[in-house]
């Protein structure tokens, strides 16, 4: 499938060594976009950009963790280096930690926060000056934040996920109110069962059938569907902001 108005753009995407980010990375490349993927895994950063490359795309690898202030704003000085002013920002960095709430695992807690709500906050804080320099300048210009179904619906054990994720959806609402008379779209994706490695994340062998049994039971999508979402949304006209998509697989809808 072929998207108008992603050819020429520069784009971030955190997340991008592995499922979602890695698929909108390979997507928007292909699309002729410039990208810079950031994630924490260089090793596998640089086999991603390796393919993008083979394929005739332009990306960069820059290895950088979205729960740290400085290693974010050297991620954003390079990218700034390398490719100049961003016009699309894709936050696909997360991580879901599922234990009963009694357990009190601060340190899970601390780190879905830091990576799914803060980790967000510090890439606005870091290119939100060029997504506005891009609009200003009559350029298309996006922020997509990539949310979970999760949000909206109740899971046993996922409380402080779903926190994380509920207060991304709402930041973006949110954002729209700042951004959008300024001609930056915010656009929240929230997918459902999704084939990604966020279930190996899980420790509890329990927690983890039940993820799969959820899966086998209603399918998932895969990363590239999801990631076709986003480069849909991110190439209409510039008037046009696909603000929420929720995209589940059809027996879970």
């Amino acid at each position: 499938m072929s998207y108008e108005n992603l050819a020429g753009r520069t784009a971030v995407v955190t997340g991008a060594a592995s499922g979602i980010g890695e698929a909108v990375a390979v997507l928007l490349a292909a699309q002729g976009a410039r990208v810079a993927l950031l994630a924490r895994r260089r090793e596998r950063l640089d086999a991603v950009v390796e393919k993008i490359r083979a394929d005739g795309g332009q990306a960069l690898a820059v290895a950088a963790d979205v729960t740290d202030d400085a290693s974010v704003d050297a991620a954003a000085e390079r990218i700034h280096a390398e490719y100049g002013a961003v016009d699309l920002v894709v936050n696909s960095a997360g991580v879901m930690l599922p234990h009963p709430v009694d357990d009190g695992r601060i340190d899970e807690w601390q780190r879905m926060i830091d990576t799914n709500v803060t980790g967000v906050l510090r890439m606005i804080r870091a290119f939100t000056g060029d997504l506005l320099a891009a609009a200003g300048a009559g350029r298309t210009a996006d922020l997509v934040n990539i949310s979970s179904v999760g949000a909206h619906l109740t899971f046993p054990n996922y409380a402080v996920y779903g926190a994380t994720k509920a207060a991304l959806t709402h930041l973006s609402q949110l954002l729209r109110a700042e951004l959008g008379p300024r001609d930056v779209r915010v656009t929240n994706i929230e997918p459902g069962l999704t084939a990604t490695e966020l279930a190996s994340h899980i420790e509890s062998d329990t927690l983890r059938e039940f993820v799969d049994g959820m899966a086998d039971t209603m399918g998932s999508l895969s990363s590239e569907e999801v990631a076709d979402v986003v480069a849909y949304a991110s190439s209409r006209p510039r008037h046009v902001n696909l603000r929420q998509i929720m995209v589940l697989p059809t027996r879970q809808a």
